[in-house]
């Protein structure tokens, strides 16, 4: 685990070598990252940290227990690493990635997520949000929500109604904005009260 208090406006996650992240506000005014391995000798959080920005990444040391070449032909876990990163509300957090499973709690921060390939949780959307991935399923709740979705060759489903490759949503006053492109991603949105 690794806390840190910071005045930078940026937190860029990079999430190379984990399986799964899990984003939080936290309940004070320090960012947090917890990180839980189980495939390596040893894992480590690596913070690099300037004025206006805070870039988090995950470095191994010790040998993996397969080989990372067969991650793309098999669903199996390989890392077996989770991390949770629990950041201050004001932040813009970006997540960087390649096959990584992602969860928002809730985040009261404007979040912008690139990867190729996940489940992405997004939860309630309470501030702006862009998601770009090309493949995987999405799962997000929306409220009062300016919200535009574009899926060249999945499915979008809001509300048990079928889109075919682009679904938008323009209410007339709302700070929320929810945006998703993907090649292949399957896009699943409730709208709810919350």
């Amino acid at each position: 685990m690794k806390s840190l208090q910071t005045n930078a406006s940026e937190i860029n996650i990079y999430t190379k070598g984990l399986d799964n992240i899990i984003l939080e506000n936290s309940s004070n005014n320090f960012l947090e990252v917890i990180l839980e391995a189980k495939s390596y000798d040893e894992q480590l959080i690596k913070i690099d940290e300037n004025d206006k920005q805070v870039a988090i990444n995950f470095d191994f040391e010790g040998t993996e227990t397969r080989e990372v070449i067969f991650r793309k032909f098999i669903t199996k876990r390989l890392q077996r690493a989770t991390a949770i990163v629990k950041i201050p509300k004001g932040k813009k957090v970006y997540v960087f990635g390649e096959n990584v499973d992602i969860e928002s709690n809730n985040l009261i921060n404007d979040l912008a997520i690139y990867i190729d390939n996940g489940i992405v949780k997004l939860n309630n959307i309470l501030q702006k949000t862009l998601l770009k991935l090309y493949s995987g399923n999405v799962y997000a709740t929306t409220k009062n929500t300016d919200t535009k979705i574009i899926s060249n060759l999945g499915k979008i489903n809001v509300d048990d109604e079928l889109y075919e490759k682009l679904y938008e949503n323009q209410p007339t006053i709302s700070n929320r904005k929810l945006e998703i492109i993907t090649i292949k991603g399957n896009i699943f949105i409730a709208k709810e009260d919350y």
